[in-house]
């Protein structure tokens, strides 16, 4: 993969401009441009093609800070704009996460439809869970190659087309395999909360607001299942269930056509460069130099850019698994209900239904509770700029105090349902957990866009991933659990992992420096902001996998296109500034085996 020069600025395949941007660390040198040009010609030569018949001209990249497109961005949009498409958004995620409840009131009328058991035919939500897991993760990275719009509009298609297949299914394992496909179709939150990076600035006040508001949406959407599903499994066939998802997500899916317009900075300057291409400007958008064949490798580089987020980035990997395991051990707590309110207290259909409130309620609490958290860090930011605590660990800081809400409302649901009292306390201990379980999703979610922005994407799909597979190779073993080891022991079990989960929360607090430093493409990220005083960073262009990151700076279908191997050269000598640094680092941390680009 070609590295950048950071005299010239000339980028291989993502940015290089001749004209100077409005950042005054972008304007090149024109000396080392000429210094360094033979060399580029002898690498051209060495592959066999001559640079006096094709000379390599550096090409102007549009940038998202250039002046002539800035208001084209989905940052300059007018603030009623934004939240519009918020709503919409909203509306996205609740449809998501209302998919992976709502199945849960048909499994009775399934099962005696298909004479299969209860148990058994729960694996249909468990296979949801588990393959949305990897939707997530899949899909993130194509929406920050080619855009949201249509990977939200591809999903939301493929999603309804698999819940018309368990809609009208024959058999059980037609309902299987719909759910595990329509599971793997959803982008998630992923990509929904991506949305709001590219919305508003880091530095936005109303950033963290729009996160707040897509949260809730993500876990409201889980528990408004339950209550709508409570009337529809009284009065109507199971088939009902899945029929309402299906209508659902084709309203929203309309909504989202007719009014969202894409939001992916790099795909609007793609677009803006071949309209000013047409008016005889020579430009080029961050994604359009270089060959366009299709390249499977480069494929599978993208796809598995998530995964790599997850496993070699210590911030993701902290808070996906301190999110992860606490949506699970609350999806193991909620399957317990209808065990415990039947048999202990003689609940039926729409008393089951009740039993969801308690946690919307705790949900309201820590949406309101936010709001004074949300103004103390803007605060802290604005009177520190440069304070890396106030831009980062002080997102967690109202954590510290609603987490252990999580081990207390499991311990007062222990005694309240073992003891037999009434069943108000359990309600009371409900609420507490449903606190802490969105403290602890907007929290890490806040922290984690603000430290990969423009792939944020790729970093929140590692926490849907951690919290959808958990929750759902956990999900069919919850009632077995309390069967076996009884209501106050299998609670307590969960008490025990929920203190230590507790525990990790303070740790990440406490160590998130640590972390952040570990954390290779954060940092890098963070020392691409420094060059960029507007704040826009619209992609790393070494980043491998990327398009822009494998594009040659020539257009497509000249012979210089060619790619050439890479030829030996000195190391980068104390010329090279911060952000030549910052994506040589990006380079190594995300490279691929050498031929990627053949």
């Amino acid at each position: 993969m070609l590295q950048k020069n950071a005299t010239t600025g000339q980028v291989a395949g993502g940015e290089s401009s001749t004209t100077p941007s409005p950042d005054s660390n972008s304007v090149p040198n024109l000396e080392a441009v000429e210094e360094n040009r033979p060399k580029e010609e002898d690498m051209n030569t060495s592959n066999g093609t001559s640079s006096q018949q094709s000379p390599q001209q550096p090409k102007r990249i549009l940038k998202s800070n250039d002046t002539d497109v800035r208001q084209l961005l989905a940052f300059s949009l007018p603030s009623r704009t934004k939240w519009g498409y918020l709503v919409i958004i909203f509306l996205v995620q609740v449809s998501m996460n209302f998919n992976t409840t709502l199945y849960s009131n048909g499994i009775s009328g399934m099962s005696q439809e298909f004479r299969i058991s209860e148990d058994t035919a729960r694996w249909g939500a468990a296979a949801f869970l588990i393959a949305y897991a990897f939707g997530c993760e899949l899909w993130a990275p194509w929406s920050e190659e080619y855009g949201r719009r249509i990977v939200l509009q591809l999903s939301l298609g493929l999603v309804n087309v698999f819940g018309i297949l368990v809609t009208f299914a024959p058999n059980f394992q037609s309902v299987l395999i719909g759910r595990t496909f329509g599971g793997l179709m959803t982008a998630g939150g992923s990509v929904t909360l991506a949305v709001i990076a590219d919305l508003f600035h880091h530095n936005d006040p109303w950033f963290q607001y729009a996160t707040l508001f897509i949260v809730a949406a993500s876990v409201g959407g889980s528990i408004l299942g339950p209550l709508v599903g409570a009337p529809v499994e009284m009065k109507l066939n199971w088939r009902w269930c899945m029929g309402i998802q299906v209508i659902f997500g084709v309203v929203v899916q309309l909504l989202h056509l007719i009014f969202v317009k894409e939001t992916r900075a790099t795909v609007i300057l793609n677009r803006a460069a071949k309209r000013m291409r047409s008016r005889g400007k020579d430009v080029y958008g961050p994604g359009e130099l270089g060959h366009k064949r299709v390249d499977w490798r480069e494929f599978a580089t993208i796809w598995m850019r998530p995964f790599r987020f997850f496993l070699t980035e210590p911030i993701v990997l902290a808070l996906s698994l301190l999110s992860g395991f606490s949506d699970a051990l609350i999806f193991m707590f909620i399957q317990s209900f209808t065990f415990i309110y039947p048999t202990q207290w003689g609940f039926g259909t729409l008393a089951m239904s009740a039993t969801f409130v308690p946690l919307f309620v705790g949900y309201v609490i820590a949406y309101i509770s936010f709001l004074p958290a949300i103004r103390r860090n803007i605060h802290m930011r604005k009177r520190d700029p440069s304070n890396q605590h106030a831009l980062y660990e002080d997102r967690l800081w109202w954590l510290l105090y609603t987490a252990p809400g999580l081990p207390i409302g499991l311990l007062i649901f222990a005694f309240t349902t073992g003891l037999h009292v009434h069943w108000i306390g359990s309600m009371v201990a409900t609420c507490l957990i449903g606190i802490t379980n969105f403290a602890i999703y907007m929290a890490t979610i806040d922290y984690m866009l603000r430290a990969y922005g423009p792939y944020a994407a790729s970093a929140t799909g590692g926490n849907g991933w951690a919290r959808d597979f958990l929750a759902g190779v956990l999900t069919p073993v919850a009632i077995p659990m309390y069967r076996n080891l009884g209501i106050f022991n299998a609670t307590m079990t969960l008490f025990g992992i929920a203190c230590a989960l507790t525990v990790g929360v303070y740790f990440t607090y406490y160590y998130g420096p640590t972390l952040r430093e570990k954390s290779k493409f954060a940092q890098s990220l963070a020392e691409e902001e420094k060059n960029f005083p507007q704040g826009v960073v619209d992609y790393v262009p070494d980043l491998s996998g990327s398009r822009a990151g494998s594009r040659r700076v020539t257009p497509a279908g000249s012979r210089a296109n060619s790619p050439p191997r890479r030829a030996p050269g000195p190391a980068p000598d104390a010329r090279r500034n911060s952000m030549a640094t910052a994506r040589h680092a990006v380079s190594d941390f995300l490279t691929v085996p050498l031929g990627h680009h053949r």
